[in-house]
């Protein structure tokens, strides 16, 4: 693949120990749901907050540019708290390369479909980016996504291949 120039990147990261998982999936169990109540707390404080709020914000559009991107900020932190869990289906296949290339064909054939969609109107238009994140092609790399996307017709963009890889459907109008 000749559109990168780190290629030793594009390789499925090293299989991981299935005692570290069975770890990580039992500390999953009691972790996940803790941080899933967080998050609803954090969401419904800034709503309450959001409500007293919104009198300001009727005059002042900075205001609200800067609580809308502190909520956002703060959702992201706080759901970036659970990066560390490992899902079932994670447990159960890590080093089974034939079920992470039917999970990628599955991500990007429904990615196309969705950016193939034709345009209807009073409807959103269909997506023309996407990004795949690393737990879908853990077991095959980011070079094998590449690969069944550039099939299908999407066109590779700037990504950090260690996190996901972002896609651009080449059909898409130039004009937006």
């Amino acid at each position: 693949m000749d559109v990168h120039e780190k290629t030793a990147t594009w390789t499925a990261p090293p299989v991981r120990p299935q005692w570290q998982l069975a770890l990580r999936f039992a500390g999953s169990v009691v972790w996940f749901p803790v941080v899933c109540v967080l998050w609803a707390a954090v969401v419904g404080a800034f709503l309450v907050v959001g409500m007293f709020a919104e009198v300001i914000t009727a005059f002042s559009s900075r205001l609200e540019r800067g609580y809308l991107d502190a909520m956002g900020w703060t959702v992201d932190r706080v759901g970036r708290l659970a990066s560390w869990c490992v899902s079932w289906p994670e447990l159960r296949h890590e080093g089974d390369v034939e079920y992470y290339k039917a999970r990628v064909e599955k991500a990007v054939g429904k990615w196309t479909a969705r950016a193939s969609a034709p345009i209807e109107p009073k409807k959103p238009k269909p997506p023309v980016e996407c990004a795949i994140p690393l737990r879908v092609y853990r077991g095959v790399g980011g070079w094998y996504v590449a690969e069944v996307a550039l099939a299908q017709g999407w066109e590779l963009r700037p990504t950090d291949e260690r996190e996901e890889v972002r896609l651009w459907w080449a059909a898409a109008p130039k004009n937006g």
